[in-house]
């Protein structure tokens, strides 16, 4: 018997490089409302009380970017100027208009950029995703509910959570270690920090997967023991900074782009998005156990370059079938991907927290039965 641990981290939505996410996916979703052919390419920086956006824009649409950008900070909970950033911080906007040999390559229906993107699908959830960076989005999920719902009143607008996903024979069996970060209220003792993150949190979340607490000893909560400040005055966040939060946790491949403040002509997103399409599909078919596509682009290039389809030898039909079947599941030209997934809608602001792949809801988690 093989016996291996495997960790994956997610961060709350209040992070600071989340908050750049949001805001950034925010800005995107209100162009596509208006023009959903917009192009964006948003970059945004957050720190100590001040954002800044950046990037490249070409649409028909008329927005107010510095009210967008500072409704995303208040939703997100920063309304306090003590902690050194919230919705009265500095604002600068630097947007300009999408480069002019972008703009052909797109025109042409061509990828706005060249790049490799990978999606991957697995049994080891319901979700059809890695348990490490599931339970780690479902535990820094719940920390923003707690806090939202105020369940546990004491808690900041940031945080953070890993865990340590024991497996035996590549099957995941235990949940060894948690480590968990968060911003709290001054003058909270320790133990009901820790007893309130245990409970209403940890506990919370692990039951609904069926799994047990790690011994006590395997918990850290705020390993320093006490954090009041949170967000962007602590840390600076940036735009695409966690992509591999987004993605699977390290547990599979990660393309070279990030996702967030990105229109669906940018293969970044879209590609990656159409290869977790495909992987899942194989994996919710029962043509394999867990699956891993690869695609890469050319700039102006409609079609992609390379397709891969990797099972890791637990396909239950043969290697030819599953070829067959993905090529026919969707065309991965970019135009091909935007129709099939019906990319152009305001859907991006769902993504910019608790990952871009598990949420039912999303048209590339979209399950096609045979």
């Amino acid at each position: 018997m093989t016996k291996t641990l495997f960790t994956s981290e997610s961060v709350c939505a209040g992070h600071p490089d989340k908050i750049a996410d949001a805001i950034s996916d925010a800005i995107l979703d209100e162009l596509i409302k208006i023009d959903p052919y917009s192009r964006c390419g948003i970059e945004t920086v957050v720190g100590a009380d001040h954002v800044s956006i950046f990037g490249e824009v070409t649409t028909k649409a008329n927005i107010d970017y510095e009210k967008v950008t500072r409704n995303k900070i208040k939703l997100l909970g920063y309304t306090e100027p003590k902690w050194g950033f919230s919705d009265k911080s500095t604002f600068t906007n630097y947007i300009h208009q999408q480069s002019r040999e972008i703009a052909i390559g797109v025109n042409n229906e061509g990828a706005g950029d060249q790049g490799m993107m990978f999606g991957y699908a697995c049994n080891e959830t319901e979700e059809l995703m890695p348990l490490p960076i599931t339970l780690a989005h479902e535990i820094t999920k719940r920390i923003d509910e707690c806090r939202e719902k105020k369940i546990i009143d004491w808690l900041r607008p940031d945080g953070k959570a890993q865990v340590t996903v024991g497996y035996e024979n590549e099957i995941p069996k235990t949940i060894e270690r948690i480590v968990v970060a968060i911003a709290h209220k001054e003058n909270i003792d320790y133990k009901i920090i820790r007893k309130e993150v245990k409970n209403k949190i940890l506990k919370y979340v692990l039951d609904k997967y069926n799994y047990k607490l790690p011994i006590d000893k395997h918990i850290i909560i705020n390993g320093t023991g006490e954090w009041y400040i949170p967000g962007p005055y602590t840390d600076a966040g940036l735009t695409g900074r966690k992509i591999v939060v987004d993605g699977y946790g390290g547990y599979a491949r990660i393309g070279g782009g990030a996702f967030s403040g990105k229109d669906p002509s940018k293969v970044d997103r879209s590609g990656a998005y159409a290869a977790r399409y495909i992987a899942k599909n194989i994996v919710a078919n029962k043509y394999a156990d867990k699956c891993e596509i690869g695609v890469a682009y050319a700039i102006g290039i409609k079609d992609p370059l390379m397709v891969s389809i990797d099972t890791y030898g637990t396909n239950k039909i043969s290697e030819d079938k599953i070829n067959i079947y993905a090529k026919n599941l969707i065309d991965l030209s970019v135009k091909g991907i935007i129709d099939k997934l019906n990319l152009r809608q305001p859907i991006y602001s769902e993504t910019s927290s608790y990952g871009h792949f598990g949420n039912k809801s999303l048209p590339w988690e979209q399950i096609e039965k045979k």
